[in-house]
């Protein structure tokens, strides 16, 4: 779901939010002079290298080169969405957001389901802690070891063992019932002689409520607490506007900080197992909702994470539902270790009875997918025999290939051939044949890498920090302009920036918010982190015989004899026409009187192109 807010108002919300004080509240910075400094909470280091620039409300770390505006700050640090970032900037500036997604919901009408979910498990939590009739879910939970703390962090309710609960609960809060058929907590009737048209969807359960990664109630689990063979044990919120089962991990909003920090998340079968899990000190743990784990979830993972553990039930269910799981994060680029807990355990149960040392040791024995995977093999499979082997082969196989990384898919076949006792060779050999239609499918199922930080071409860098000051010197825009075509600059950040210059010295407008404009949702922020760099580095001076223009007349020359060597270099050996008018115009490009001329005529020749 797509939506549209105006610059404006995203220019309102930055200026509301100062960026040292947004950055303040997250970690401690000092002041430095008119600037603030800080150890930098993207890279490990020991002395301060992060910087806050308070006339130009940009940060940027000289050590890792990170840097952008408060938007970025927040993408980077909290590891949402641009869009996102804008929400929870705009909700701490005090400024409503009025959007209208593809689905056609409005703002103002999920600000009204919002407020409903929140007031409703605020009404399940109370009726949890003080009604009679929800004794017998208080002494459940009693029995599990789910203490006061625990039901409060995570807002535990109590649906009452009733028809009309909830719609008698709407009625006096003056919602309406198609507000709750939306909210999905009402079921229309289709019995004829029902006497209202609607009854609730949770009775009689223990309500878990489910929040979205602002920590807003967007849905519920209900869990059944009598032994009922025709009712389902757990009950979940139907997909709605707000709620869509395949994208949300159960408390990802309280572990999402840990998980950044730490880098890794442990992935639970279900709430319970999180509850304890976060309780109990494992503040990384998350579950999926409602469903297996999905693409979706993998991908949100990868925002926050390198690597995950699998911790599900030790059954063959799990194990089988551990593997499946363990190849949808393998295909996203984490690494997957998977622990084995002791037959019949779960985390809820190992951590009851044994322990949080012994989860704890769980965890960290935890093995590879690969080694989880070809021990369940071989359990199931005689891989002495030729027919078993090439079958645990196989599906071994069907495991690497989901791995988009070259360098993690050989490791994997090395270690296979090991476990296997098969050569490495014929391994490769096989894996080319199962991977072409599983690695077809995945690229179309999944979101490729985020790209690798660019290596800005040094003449290019240098071009950049030179119309930094094209404002103040509007004939190096000028010089630019008329001498450099931006599609030579083959560094796209590069590109970006410089035209953001040329922008910058004719608008007036600066630089940063030009580029604010353009970075948008760019999650690589290469943009912001040149601009970052060359903002925040200090000024270069030219002298009296060697000024700054004579620097990006230099530059200009020097990225346009790289074009026509490039041109050199791929013409056909018979060509020597164009080679020997190349090797004029590049020996010519050594000087700007007479390499301003063979510009002239490039310029002309690609224009009538």
């Amino acid at each position: 779901m797509a939506a549209i807010i105006p610059k404006e108002t995203i220019e309102e919300i930055k200026l509301r939010c100062e960026i040292s004080e947004v950055i303040g509240s997250y970690f401690n910075i000092q002041r430095a002079g008119t600037a603030f400094k800080a150890l930098c909470p993207f890279h490990k280091e020991k002395s301060p290298s992060f910087h806050i620039n308070m006339s130009r409300q940009i940060f940027h770390c000289f050590g890792c080169g990170e840097g952008g505006d408060v938007v970025r700050f927040v993408m980077l640090y909290e590891g949402v969405e641009f869009m996102t970032a804008i929400k929870m900037l705009a909700q701490r500036a005090g400024i409503t957001l009025r959007l209208e997604d593809d689905d056609g919901v409005h703002g103002a009408q999920k600000d009204v389901l919002y407020k409903l979910h929140h007031e409703i498990a605020d009404s399940f939590h109370r009726c949890l802690l003080e009604r009679p009739a929800a004794a017998h879910a208080r002494e459940y939970l009693q029995s599990r070891s789910i203490d006061a703390a625990a039901i409060e962090e995570f807002r535990i309710g109590f649906a009452p063992d009733s028809w009309s609960a909830c719609l008698q609960w709407a009625e006096k809060k003056q919602y309406t019932q198609d507000q709750l058929e939306t909210a999905g907590l009402i079921i229309r009737s289709t019995n004829p002689d029902s006497r209202s048209p609607f009854y609730d969807r949770f009775r009689n359960r223990l309500m878990f409520p489910i929040c979205d990664e602002q920590g807003r109630v967007i849905g519920f689990s209900g869990r059944l607490l009598e032994a009922d063979a025709k009712a389902a044990k757990y009950v979940n919120s139907p997909e709605t506007p707000l709620f869509q089962k395949s994208n949300v991990l159960y408390a990802l909003h309280q572990a999402r900080q840990h998980i950044v920090q730490s880098r890794e998340a442990v992935i639970c079968e279900g709430q319970i197992d999180v509850i304890r899990c976060q309780s109990a000190g494992f503040a990384t743990a998350v579950a999926g909702q409602g469903t297996a784990v999905t693409e979706n979830h993998a991908r949100k993972l990868k925002r926050y994470a390198d690597s995950v553990i699998i911790a599900f039930d030790s059954d063959a269910a799990g194990r089988d539902s551990a593997i499946r799981t363990a190849r949808l994060f393998l295909n996203s680029g984490l690494a997957v270790r998977i622990a084995t807990l002791p037959p019949g355990g779960d985390p809820d149960t190992v951590i009851t009875e044994q322990g949080a040392d012994a989860f704890r040791s769980i965890l960290d024995a935890a093995t590879s997918l690969l080694h989880f995977h070809i021990n369940v093999l071989q359990e199931t499979h005689d891989t002495k025999s030729e027919i078993g082997l090439m079958r645990a082969t196989r599906a071994v196989l069907e495991t690497i290939s989901q791995s988009p990384n070259a360098v993690q898919r050989a490791k994997l076949v090395q270690e296979a051939a090991q476990r296997l006792n098969i050569p490495v060779e014929a391994l490769h050999s096989e894996l080319k044949q199962v991977g072409r239609q599983t690695r077809a499918r995945s690229r179309g199922e999944t979101e490729p890498e985020a790209p690798a930080a660019p290596a800005f071409p040094p003449e290019e860098l240098e071009l950049a920090r030179h119309l930094v000051h094209a404002a103040d010197h509007p004939e190096l825009a000028r010089l630019v302009e008329s001498y450099l075509r931006f599609e030579l600059v083959s560094s796209e950040p590069c590109r970006h920036f410089i035209e953001c210059s040329i922008e910058s010295a004719k608008t007036g407008q600066r630089i940063q918010d030009l580029v604010s404009a353009r970075a948008g949702e760019d999650r690589s922020g290469a943009l912001w982190s040149l601009t970052s760099r060359v903002l925040e580095e200090p000024s270069k001076s030219s002298g009296r015989e060697y000024t700054r223009e004579d620097a990006v007349r230099d530059l200009i020359l020097g990225i346009w004899k790289r074009r026509l060597s490039a041109e050199r270099q791929g013409l056909a050996a018979e060509n020597v026409e164009r080679q020997t008018q190349l090797t004029y115009d590049i020996k010519a490009l050594g000087q700007w009187d007479s390499g301003s001329v063979i510009i002239e005529m490039e310029m002309e020749n690609l224009a009538e192109a």
